[in-house]
């Protein structure tokens, strides 16, 4: 038998419902399984996650009921690909188990491969997939360029809102950051309200709390908004000056959820600045960034 800690039963059980949670989430073409006619689960069954964990499906099932079973980081690495969880998820799924995690700094499986050679194949247009907690997933290197070297920050930093309330660099680029942080505020109160009890989201909360107090300043207000009015954005880069950018979001799964954001030239000389970004990152100068 393992053992979670002297809190172990309120573990099991705090794991056994986030492991509920995420598997209820994905849709079964999200994982190349067929829907088929009778499905009343929402999401994943349990015989399907342990099918794609390569487990079993009674001990699938017991670690979902909270039993003191015995649970391995190879295992927990298995189902954390299973669920498609992102960098912050799989922590919190190795944290509750009680088991050191082999590989922190795994890939996001969020993030399939072809997904990384669209984003790479967009560039000189910056793109990005990102959560609804604002979490950078993944990039392509015009937008690990774009207002900051995105490859100088630890993992944990690598959050859109983090970085425009608290990053000097990131907030100078930001030409219209009053409305975009008063927006940003606004978008992540809304969906926060479908993850109020959820670690990862109290967490992201309280640092920036703690670090910023024109967040709390912002935060206490309570605006809320689910879709931002404006689809243009402004951006003063370092190395070629002001952009000018629309952007698209496409969903990789069901909303909310993981999404790609693409951002494309307004005008002609947007393109050309970042053609020009491009090419200074290919040269490298500023440094090409691993972000896909």
């Amino acid at each position: 038998m393992t053992t979670y800690g002297p809190e172990s039963a309120v573990r099991r059980n705090e794991l056994a419902a986030f492991l509920r949670s995420r598997r209820e989430r994905i849709a079964p073409e999200q994982v190349g399984l067929p829907r088929g006619v009778r499905r009343r689960t929402p999401g994943l069954r349990r015989e399907e996650v342990a099918q794609l964990s390569a487990v079993g499906v009674t001990w699938y099932t017991w670690l979902e009921q909270a039993r003191d079973i015995h649970v391995s980081a190879q295992v927990l690495d298995a189902i954390a690909r299973a669920l498609l969880l992102d960098r912050n998820e799989r922590t919190h799924l190795f944290t509750l188990a009680g088991v050191v995690d082999p590989a922190p700094g795994a890939r996001c499986s969020t993030v399939t491969e072809p997904v990384r050679v669209m984003m790479r194949q967009l560039e000189p247009f910056p793109a990005c997939v990102q959560n609804s907690r604002y979490d950078l997933l993944a990039y392509n290197s015009t937008y690990g360029n774009l207002l900051c070297d995105m490859d100088a920050l630890e993992l944990h930093e690598r959050n859109c809102m983090w970085l425009a309330f608290t990053h000097p660099e990131w907030k100078r680029g930001l030409v219209d950051r009053d409305k975009v942080i008063r927006a940003m505020a606004a978008k992540f109160r809304s969906a926060m309200a479908e993850h109020i009890t959820e670690p990862a989201w109290k967490h992201m909360l309280g640092r920036l709390q703690q670090a910023s107090p024109e967040f709390r300043e912002i935060w206490d207000r309570h605006e809320v908004m689910r879709v931002a009015p404006e689809r243009t954005k402004r951006f003063l880069n370092t190395h070629v000056g002001l952009l000018h950018l629309d952007y698209q979001v496409s969903w990789l799964g069901p909303r909310p959820g993981p999404r790609m954001i693409v951002y494309v030239p307004s005008d002609d000389e947007s393109r050309h600045r970042l053609e020009r970004l491009q090419e200074m990152i290919t040269a490298g100068a500023p440094a090409e960034p691993a972000g896909v």
